[in-house]
């Protein structure tokens, strides 16, 4: 696939080293050190340009493309980008937008300004950081096969149930299958004999009850208890993930110092108390029982004031922490001074639209532990090297690093076993190492 990316800050990049290897990739940006530094650290193709300009794309060979990803930090420049590229071009335009509200235009009226697919950063990074604050200890969770199944990595504290056990033993749930396991920097996939030491990062997936049931297990809390939410900064993402929580019916508590920006987001959220404040302020948060949250949100604009944040907040006792962070360098940093989850916007984007560049029937795709590994969902044809007898016979012959966790067939999910046959049309949720990704595509 020949793929065209206008826009080389991160998420750009992020999709350009994804693909570099299976894909005939070409990178325009106007920036001459940015495009130097790719050139060398990248087996990809470098146009110096701006992408609005039809030279530029000619120059790219857009109209050999098969897929256009505008990803430039600006929502208008993305969707021109796209407007200019059907111009010349029958390839599948993508445009990263900011806000909700273009999203929602072109909702309305599907195929509008030449744009085949929008994403949406921040509204994609509010629902990520709801599903996380769902599941206690949770550091990534996904929904696949329409909301049949769920995929979550948890932490294992050293008093959990199931630390020092082997997944044989831990593997006391009907519809849940044991992926995989990170520990420290080494991926660990998932046999009956794998011993679950504390501190790794373990990889499920299931039905979302038997997934909520082990989450439950696994930290000996309640996922259903989540009462007090605490979002700290009403940026867009802020606002966005406010509007999550009340969507699913909670009654969060958001702090927003800017007085303007709080009386708007007040009007446009009924259900949230908009707290006019400095958050690093900490005599405020114990004076308004932030200690009481089961869950603070930091999404002020900058990391560092995301950090203070919550950490002001662990100080005070709040039993979980989540932080946006946009410069994903700093994402173990956060982890490691004791951050529970560090959301990284553009990482969030990079994992929607790299699913486009997949096997044709690929439906759903998340990146875990930053592209180390991927769950995918795929919908299986009769030529899949998956079909054609039982599970454990015909996946005896692929890489190591792959583990069938879930099949979706007729709107009904089968738990999958060794002795399960998988048929064409069914959609399977397969959990692959990233280092034999390439190698597992050409085979489903």
């Amino acid at each position: 696939m020949r793929v065209a990316i206008v826009g080389a800050g991160e998420v750009g990049k992020a999709i350009a080293a994804n693909l570099a290897e299976s894909h005939d990739v070409v990178v325009i940006d106007p920036n001459e050190a940015v495009i130097e530094e790719l050139t060398y650290s990248l087996d990809v193709l470098t146009i110096r340009g701006d992408g609005t300009e039809l030279g530029s794309l000619r120059d790219a060979e857009v109209d050999r493309a098969d897929l256009v990803i505008a990803c430039t930090d600006s929502d208008e420049t993305n969707v021109v980008v796209c407007g200019a590229t059907k111009t010349i071009s029958d390839a599948f335009t993508i445009a990263r937008v900011r806000r909700r509200t273009l999203l929602e235009t072109w909702e309305g009226s599907q195929g509008a300004f030449g744009v085949d697919f929008m994403v949406c950063t921040d509204l994609l990074t509010a629902q990520t950081i709801f599903r996380i604050c769902g599941l206690p200890a949770a550091q990534d969770v996904d929904m696949f096969a329409g909301g049949l199944v769920r995929m979550a990595e948890f932490v294992v504290d050293p008093d959990s149930p199931i630390a020092d056990e082997t997944i044989y033993e831990a593997d006391r749930y009907d519809s849940l299958t044991f992926a995989a396991l990170f520990r420290d920097d080494e991926m660990i996939v998932a046999t009956g004999d794998t011993v679950i030491r504390p501190g790794d990062r373990v990889v499920v997936i299931g039905s979302p009850d038997s997934v909520t049931d082990f989450a439950n297990d696994l930290t000996m809390a309640d996922a259903e208890q989540l009462e007090e939410v605490v979002v700290v900064g009403a940026s867009e993402i802020g606002y966005q993930a406010a509007r999550e929580f009340e969507a699913h019916g909670y009654e969060p508590r958001l702090i927003e110092q800017d007085h303007d920006r709080a009386r708007e987001v007040a009007e446009s959220l009924p259900n949230t108390l908009v707290l006019e404040s400095d958050a690093t302020d900490a005599e405020f948060l114990a004076r308004e029982h932030v200690d009481e949250a089961d869950i603070v949100v930091a999404a002020l604009d900058g990391d560092e004031k995301n950090l203070l944040v919550s950490l002001l907040a662990r100080r005070l006792g709040v039993d979980r922490t989540v932080a946006v962070i946009e410069n994903l360098q700093y994402a173990e940093l956060f982890e490691t001074v004791g951050i529970d989850v560090a959301v990284n916007p553009r990482e969030e984007t990079a994992e929607e639209i790299v699913r486009f560049t997949r096997a044709e029937h690929t439906e759903k795709i998340a990146m875990l532990e930053h592209d180390r590994a991927e769950v995918i969902e795929f919908e299986v044809d009769e030529d899949s090297h998956l079909v054609g007898g039982p599970i454990v016979d015909v996946t005896s012959d692929l890489p190591n690093g792959v583990v069938i966790g879930a099949i979706s067939r007729g709107g009904e999910r089968i738990t999958p076993r060794g002795t399960t046959v998988i048929e064409p049309g069914d959609h399977v949720v397969v959990f692959v190492d990233a280092a034999v990704l390439d190698d597992i595509l050409e085979e489903i």
